[in-house]
């Protein structure tokens, strides 16, 4: 019981702070996810024990590059490029039954761009048209949201096929699938209420979003048995590390960056 309390309270107070810097100004949310990065990067860090702090200063001049001075649409599309090939090769990483060692360099590089490429891109996702897009950025909360609390809810009640138990053996195909289809109701509601995008492109963001967030979720779980612990940090009571909280987000926002601009150029 105490501890379904302190997860709800720890939950009450992230989703408040979430929640109050994207509708107190653009600058609050840019901020907040600047700093949830650096968190992000030195769980990581601690995760695969990569020396040195070179990684927080790279992270924070691109971080500071991308979201204040850079307009370039060629360099914004490089760094994507970079930031997908990272999360394409940790895929083969997750899927890969070899044991696998990495270098400081790929450490580096890894961080940089998994966790550092995967927090700018999720900062610049609300700047549409040079206007900052609260409702845009809050629906892709809520579809991750919905995924994570019925993937839960739908495994525990009717979970029998295990996912992924090599990784994540509480994970369940059934479980996976109830928040896929959760999610997608959601993205149609949003969509029918939204209409910076219509319903149609809200299920196919939603559809990007809960795959790669999933992929994401094990990816980080990955990560933790490497390193043969249970949680990335202990920064929020009953739920782990930061990473734990945005492992889902920060692999997506690069794939989600790029469909909501495939839908800018379609349209």
């Amino acid at each position: 019981m105490k501890e379904v309390l302190r997860r709800s309270l720890t939950g009450a107070v992230y989703i408040i702070l979430l929640l109050s810097a994207v509708f107190l100004s653009s600058d609050a949310f840019d901020f907040l996810f600047m700093v949830f990065g650096l968190a992000c990067l030195y769980e990581y860090k601690r995760l695969v024990k990569l020396k040195g702090y070179y990684v927080f200063l790279a992270y924070l001049g691109l971080w500071w590059a991308y979201i204040y001075l850079i307009n370039d649409l060629i360099l914004i599309n490089i760094l994507m490029f970079f930031t997908i090939l990272t999360d394409l090769y940790l895929l083969y990483y997750l899927f890969s039954s070899k044991p696998k060692t990495f270098s400081g360099l790929h450490k580096f590089l890894i961080g940089l761009f998994y966790i550092g490429g995967g927090c700018i891109f999720l900062t610049m996702i609300p700047y549409k048209n040079d206007a900052f897009a609260k409702l845009l950025i809050m629906g892709i909360f809520i579809l991750i949201w919905v995924n994570d609390s019925f993937a839960y809810i739908v495994g525990k009640t009717l979970g029998r096929t295990k996912l992924f138990p090599s990784v994540s053996p509480k994970k369940t195909v059934e479980g996976t699938v109830g928040g896929y289809i959760f999610a997608l109701g959601a993205a149609y509601i949003m969509g029918t209420q939204e209409q910076i995008i219509g319903p149609g492109q809200w299920m196919l963001l939603a559809s990007v979003i809960v795959i790669t967030g999933s992929l994401g979720d094990l990816i980080e779980s990955k990560l933790k048995r490497m390193a043969g612990v249970k949680d990335s940090g202990a920064i929020l009571p009953g739920h782990g590390g930061m990473l734990d909280r945005l492992d889902s987000l920060v692999f997506a926002a690069p794939f989600a960056y790029l469909t909501l601009n495939i839908f800018t150029y379609v349209s």
